[in-house]
């Protein structure tokens, strides 16, 4: 049966290769009535005519409806793919996202933190942030995440003398000892009363200072359009909030900090702020 099988697919494969985006769009319009055979025969289809036959099934669609269902239909769609655009680029890079080298970031904190400090890492993920703020100034720093796997993948591929890494809350319990810095990489957003946790973790570990980074809300325009088409418009489902210039600043305000240095890259806000 196997063999039938694959004998079955080297011919559709053969077939489709002669055949133009027009005509595999069509053959895609037939293979809806049949139980699997879109699968089937998408599998089948060259990479580059899948994209084309894709594209005009889009097209097609779009120019069918009014344009707020139309724009629904296109942005959710958009919502969907960054997820999965997101998956591979982790896969591309071999477990490691590949903004972490094509923004940049990691210099950001990089430059703000020197070999004397102590640096408090919460939701620090699968340490690569850290391992490399460690490695490259010479702090000791404690990496803390919710996640258990986060955590072992941490401690297995970013292991370094100078950082230890732990499972747990910091939304329930932090370290009881002090830190001169507290790196919050994409954290912020993830937790609801944001001031009043900003301003326990200073009651808890004494920083002179907090750099953080968060998704600006402002990043493209179609933001706002998802949001008022009522389509998902966050980058991630589990945000709490996505920033604009006023509501960080008004958030870091009643968490009583202070920026002394601030920029906004990459769709994103990358901030030093002081404790006063």
């Amino acid at each position: 049966m196997n063999g039938i099988k694959n004998l079955v697919r080297r011919a559709l494969a053969s077939c489709l290769s002669v055949l133009s985006t027009e005509q595999i769009y069509r053959l895609v319009l037939l293979a809806l009535g049949s139980r699997g055979g879109l699968v089937t025969l998408l599998g089948q289809v060259e990479t580059k005519k899948l994209a084309a036959v894709l594209k005009k099934a889009a097209v097609q669609r779009t120019d069918a409806l009014p344009p707020a269902d139309a724009l629904r239909f296109l942005l959710a769609l958009d919502s969907e793919l960054y997820v999965v655009q997101g998956r591979l680029a982790v896969a591309y890079d071999n477990g490691v996202h590949t903004k972490h080298r094509h923004t940049g970031y990691h210099e950001f904190f990089i430059q703000r933190v020197t070999a004397s400090e102590r640096v408090l890492d919460i939701g620090c993920g699968m340490g690569a942030l850290a391992y490399d703020v460690a490695d490259k100034t010479g702090a000791k720093i404690v990496g803390i995440d919710l996640s258990h796997r986060n955590i072992e993948m941490a401690c297995q591929r970013f292991a370094h003398a100078q950082v230890k890494y732990v499972h747990g809350d910091a939304l329930k319990a932090l370290p009881g000892e002090h830190f001169d810095t507290v790196i919050l990489s994409n954290v912020l957003e993830h937790l609801p009363g944001r001031p009043a946790f900003l301003r326990r973790v200073q009651a808890a570990v004494s920083p002179r200072r907090f750099l953080i980074r968060v998704p600006v809300f402002e990043r493209d325009w179609r933001v706002p359009l998802k949001q008022e088409l009522g389509v998902e418009w966050r980058l991630d489902p589990t945000h709490e909030t996505e920033y604009t210039l006023e509501s960080f600043a008004e958030e870091m305000t009643a968490a009583g900090l202070r920026v002394v240095n601030q920029q906004v890259r990459w769709g994103e806000i990358w901030a030093e702020l002081i404790v006063p």
